[in-house]
């Protein structure tokens, strides 16, 4: 029957199916049986190895130890042998005087002897005998070249094959984050003397609470770690969190790892809006070139062809993942958002609270640049610092050398030499936008404002071209100078 053939048909596809598992299982079996000879025949060499290494080590002990016994006694045995053969020479030289004065003794020639007599007692007074130490220059004890190897004895029956670690404990309360750098601290849950070193795997990632398990950051691993604490420096924060997990390893083995953590990386992430920008200036994600060819309709039609035109804006593309709530829409007539001198481009991402800071480095001939905040609704034509929307820091290399801080077009010619790298720290609630030199963190200027709409981070560049580094934290000497109070600065006083 039909029937009948199919179900047997599922039957026999089962049954090959079944046979090819076991066939593999039997290449695994016997590929395991290959190891376990290889592998013991490798753990029995190392134990010949260690062992004899033991017995070389005390080998050498033991001989270091015999050679000192044996000096020991050759020093011993000089000294009592020079004092012997003294007491030796001094002994026979007392009897030959006592033979003599005895014979002078019973002489009967009495008119010799109150001379022999003299000759006696000078000899008896200048006898050695009388010049010795009868005390030995050394002991015959040896008693101090002993050695008792009974804790070593215990230690050495105690010996075993290597344990595997316990995993390690993360101590969230002594780990840091600041200055985009993370130091993170563990212990062990009990000692080990036997650990070589620690592993410490990280990632980012946008998730707070425990990692999980599909993430599309794969784990950075740092390996030889001998203390129980390591930083890590130069971080980027361009995700929320970052991930965290401790391993222990001995010779042998490798430990579980620690329950992993999850520590919050606040920073301030934000790219340029290409949308936003003036047709003159070539805009790349965090950098951005000024073109003088870049107004002609041609040429961007060109792009546009290409699929590169101004209003594919970097917020709607499909790498961006979900945009953040303060991301700026695509927003107001893509490339003629700013035009005439106005060579701007904003930020994507609102300032409506908290603390911000980034930083910028731009090409030190550039003929004119800017840098600072503004409202959304900064005019297409105007310029940065010359509206009551924006506020910025302006260098300018035409013509004359200008470095001036720029609000509601005034400006406030600064001192300080300029620098190529500028620190923006922006304290909404505060009303406080200061700005560094991001090398050495001198302030170079604070604007107090109060601030009734959200801002947007502002550029201008002419003829020349700058790079934006955001996802930092704002660092902790800005947050010292900030807490004295730049109400001290003499920036201040003019410009609001």
């Amino acid at each position: 029957l039909p029937w009948g053939q199919e179900a047997l048909r599922k039957i026999i596809t089962t049954l090959a199916v079944k046979n090819e598992e076991i066939q593999s299982f039997i290449y695994s079996l016997k590929q395991m049986l290959l190891n376990v000879e290889a592998n013991s025949a490798k753990v029995q060499e190392d134990l010949e190895a260690e062992f004899q290494s033991l017995f070389s080590l005390l080998e050498e002990l033991k001989e270091g130890m015999l050679m000192k016994i044996k000096q020991d006694r050759a020093s011993r045995t000089y000294e009592l042998q020079n004092q012997l053969a003294a007491c030796t020479r001094a002994l026979e030289s007392s009897e030959e005087l006592l033979e003599t004065a005895n014979q002078t003794l019973q002489a009967t020639d009495r008119g010799d002897f109150p001379q022999a007599a003299k000759q006696i007692k000078d000899g008896v007074t200048m006898a050695p005998a009388f010049r010795l130490s009868l005390k030995a220059k050394v002991s015959d004890n040896m008693s101090h070249l002993m050695v008792d190897f009974a804790q070593e004895r215990r230690m050495l029956q105690a010996l075993k094959f290597l344990p595997v670690p316990s995993a390690p404990v993360i101590d969230l309360a002594e780990s840091l984050v600041a200055d985009n750098c993370v130091t993170l601290v563990w212990r062990m849950p009990d000692e080990d003397s036997k650990i070589d070193h620690y592993v410490l795997e990280y990632r980012r990632t946008n998730f707070e609470g425990p990692p999980r398990l599909k993430e599309d950051h794969p784990w950075m691993v740092v390996e030889g770690i001998r203390q129980t604490e390591y930083t890590l420096t130069g971080l980027k924060f361009d995700m929320k969190y970052m991930n965290f997990r401790v391993k222990a390893c001995n010779k042998a083995v490798a430990g579980e790892f620690s329950e992993p953590v999850t520590l919050e990386t606040p920073a301030f992430m934000f790219r340029l809006d290409a949308s936003t920008s003036h047709q003159n200036l070539r805009v790349d994600d965090l950098s951005v070139e000024w073109d003088a060819m870049g107004g002609k309709v041609q040429d961007i039609k060109a792009r546009e062809k290409d699929g590169k035109g101004r209003t594919a804006s970097p917020v709607n593309s499909p790498a961006r993942g979900t945009p953040s709530p303060k991301r700026m829409p695509s927003g107001r007539g893509g490339r003629d958002r700013f035009t005439a001198e106005s060579y701007t481009v904003l930020g994507d991402t609102l300032i409506d609270g908290g603390e911000h800071y980034w930083e910028v480095r731009y090409e030190p001939d550039s003929k004119a640049f800017g840098v600072g905040v503004a409202y959304r609704s900064l005019g297409r034509f105007e310029q940065l610092g010359k509206t009551a929307a924006s506020w910025c820091l302006h260098v300018n290399n035409w013509l004359q050398v200008s470095f001036t801080a720029k609000h509601a077009n005034k400006a406030k010619a600064l001192e300080a030499p300029v620098p190529d790298c500028l620190g923006v720290h922006c304290d909404f609630h505060q009303g406080l936008l200061s700005f560094y030199n991001a090398r050495t963190k001198q302030l170079l200027h604070t604007f107090k404002a109060k601030f009734t709409q959200p801002l947007l981070p502002a550029f201008t560049v002419w003829c020349g071209s700058f790079q934006v580094t955001t996802g930092l934290q704002v660092p902790s000497s800005v947050r010292c100078l900030q807490k004295r109070g730049s109400a001290t600065s003499s920036s201040n006083t003019s410009l609001t």
